[in-house]
């Protein structure tokens, strides 16, 4: 009897030492069986081969790395504005992703309307955030970037090639960040040429494509532009047609569009002003995984967190010479040393914005 009780006092303590060796510490999301699920809702549709595509890349990024542990749906909303809110409401009802992406300064309020009726569920906005003064949004983490910093240096390139001395922008619907984009670009431009002109043109949307190669046509027959920046989305690819139509010089945007396009457009495309959507996601689902997502406050992501930056490929290499590349990496470095502050739209009234856009003229 004292054998059998011993026996089963031993057994007893190994169940319990074994229990206590495989106790896992709180595992971060998608660490355990379930894999983390993430819905990405875009305002728009796939194609764009900058904006939205470079979102889109972000998740393949996260499924390439983290395979089964991550699943994701992208869904195209269309530029229909009526099913953006319809569509928010029924992703966040559905209870099963762990985390719902929108972008872009015109989701912030159907978000902002949405996320605390749901305060569960976790969301990302990427390239605007909410007003964390007007509500309890401590389920929404929103990503900034410095386009600012990344379109100085687009600025500078343009002026440096420009041999009419009259350079482009094109930009899509006129907002806080599309002017951030110009006021950065402005003031890259004047930094190398004093005396630089900027030819400004909206189009109004971001996906007309035709109406943006009409302007682009304009800017580089009537206006003298013989290098241009497209910040239009899917309707900036129409200013790229009108480069290789003239002949002239587009700079890409958000993604590497002469890699993406190939040629002949890329032979036009003596660089893109990358804003890293791609990378941006990407390194928000790795902080999600490892517990670390500042939930209920925004991030802006610069030249120094690899938010924003010049494409360095084959084109620029062969279309921007060695001493003008050797100068934008010399301002990048002083961008990030604080030797050069760049300017900002946000905080400057429409009066201040058109002052410096007349300062181009």
């Amino acid at each position: 009897m004292k054998k059998a009780l011993a026996l089963l006092l031993i057994i007893t303590m190994a169940i319990g030492l074994a229990a206590c060796g495989t106790t896992a510490p709180e595992q971060p999301a998608g660490a355990g069986d379930e894999p983390l699920r993430v819905a990405l809702l875009l305002n728009g549709t796939l194609g764009d081969k900058s904006f939205f595509d470079s979102a889109d890349r972000g998740l393949q990024m996260a499924k390439e790395k983290y395979g089964d542990r991550f699943e994701y749906a992208t869904v195209e909303m269309t530029t229909d504005e009526t099913k953006w809110l319809p569509t928010l409401y029924d992703y966040a009802d559905d209870g099963t992703w762990d985390i719902i992406i929108v972008g872009t300064w015109q989701m912030a309020e159907p978000l902002a309307e949405v996320a605390p009726q749901y305060p569960d569920q976790k969301f990302f906005i990427f390239d605007q955030d909410v007003d964390y003064t007007a509500g309890d949004f401590g389920n929404i983490y929103s990503i900034l970037y410095k386009q600012n910093e990344g379109s100085f240096l687009a600025g500078a390139i343009a002026a440096r090639l420009s041999e009419t001395k009259t350079i482009g922008f094109l930009g899509g619907a006129e907002n806080p960040v599309i002017n951030d984009f110009l006021l950065g670009y402005i003031q890259g431009a004047k930094y190398v040429e004093e005396n630089i002109k900027v030819v400004v043109s909206f189009v109004g949307n971001f996906y007309d494509t035709p109406k943006g190669k009409d302007l682009a046509l304009s800017q580089y027959q009537q206006n003298g532009v013989d290098v241009g920046f497209n910040v239009a989305g899917l309707a900036g690819l129409g200013q790229i047609d009108a480069a290789q139509e003239v002949g002239k010089f587009a700079i890409g945007v958000d993604s590497d569009q002469a890699l993406i396009l190939g040629e002949p457009a890329a032979n036009f495309i003596p660089t893109s002003m990358l804003k890293n959507v791609d990378q941006s996601i990407l390194r928000a689902i790795d902080l999600e995984y490892e517990g670390k997502v500042p939930y209920g406050q925004a991030e802006t992501l610069g030249i120094a967190e690899n938010g924003v930056g010049i494409a360095d490929n084959e084109y620029y290499q062969k279309l921007v010479p060695q001493e003008i590349r050797d100068e934008v990496t010399e301002l990048s470095e002083k961008i990030l040393s604080g030797e050069i502050i760049v300017d900002t739209a946000f905080g400057k009234t429409n009066e201040e914005i058109q002052a410096i856009k007349d300062s181009v003229k």
